[in-house]
């Protein structure tokens, strides 16, 4: 079976919901555009976006600590500009995030939201060049804006222990891929992958966190994702990250090659 990218997303806002692409361009030393651009800092985080730095997930809102945002549906139009947020189809706020002008009433929208956890009121941040990832950066690699990979083979697994459907979006990967077999992706770490025409260098497995235990369709606790991981597997992984180290576009359907001669099919 020839392995292919079925699905590629990117989170515009760290923690907030995904947004589907077709096709996406990747360029070499970065994340998905756009992919965690902003984030909603804590009145108490200090980030200066004229010198950023790399901040561990507790500095933001965020799905571990803040499960009532998986019940907000957003998009980000990074031709406009603007901002919404949706909640049952109903349309809650629309703002230009890009103005900084306008981002009072996001800020104001989600210290309401989440009045009865969180002390102060959020703040829209953003640095040119600068991603919110969790991921900090590894050795041997020249930056932390890495591009997350899950094997959808290895969710099925999952399924087959916890005996109920699981969401691929709880791991909020940017590619998913099928047609190999659970866990194979482990053993491409430190290898080179192709990726439709992009190059990307495996650097490490991705652990998982309490963020996997929230349902993004309910905003619900109902699955110990990190626990069944441990106890099933013996690990608490789920996915892999990749530094982009050959730019080149991917579309969904394309072909995932390893060495960038086998057939990943081939492996293992």
């Amino acid at each position: 079976m020839a392995i292919s990218v079925v699905r590629i997303c990117r989170y515009p806002v760290k923690g907030l919901s995904a947004e589907d692409l077709e096709r996406v361009m990747l360029t070499a030393g970065q994340c998905l555009p756009h992919d965690r651009r902003f984030a909603l800092a804590h009145a108490a985080t200090h980030f200066d976006p004229t010198r950023p730095e790399w901040l561990p997930k507790t500095s933001f809102l965020m799905l571990m600590r803040d499960e009532q945002l998986a019940q907000l549906r957003t998009h980000f139009d990074e031709q406009s500009g603007y901002f919404t947020i949706e909640r049952d189809g109903h349309m809650l706020l629309k703002a230009e995030m890009t103005d900084p002008s306008q981002r009072e009433s996001i800020s104001a929208f989600f210290a309401e939201f989440l009045r009865d956890s969180v002390t102060g009121t959020p703040r829209v941040v953003e640095a040119p060049g600068h991603t919110f990832s969790d991921a900090k950066q590894k050795p041997n690699s020249t930056t932390y804006q890495y591009v997350s990979i899950v094997n959808l083979a290895s969710i099925r697994a999952l399924e087959q222990v916890v005996q109920v459907p699981v969401d691929p979006l709880r791991f909020r990967a940017n590619l998913y891929i099928d047609g190999v077999p659970a866990w194979t992706e482990f053993d491409w770490v430190g290898s080179e992958l192709m990726v439709g025409r992009a190059r990307l260098q495996i650097v490490s497995r991705i652990i998982r966190c309490a963020a996997t235990t929230v349902n993004p369709a309910t905003a619900e606790r109902d699955l110990n994702v990190p626990t069944h991981l441990q106890q099933s597997f013996g690990h608490g992984h789920m996915g892999i990250y990749g530094e982009v180290v050959g730019s080149g576009e991917i579309v969904t359907g394309d072909a995932v090659l390893l060495n960038e001669t086998r057939q990943l099919s081939q492996v293992g």
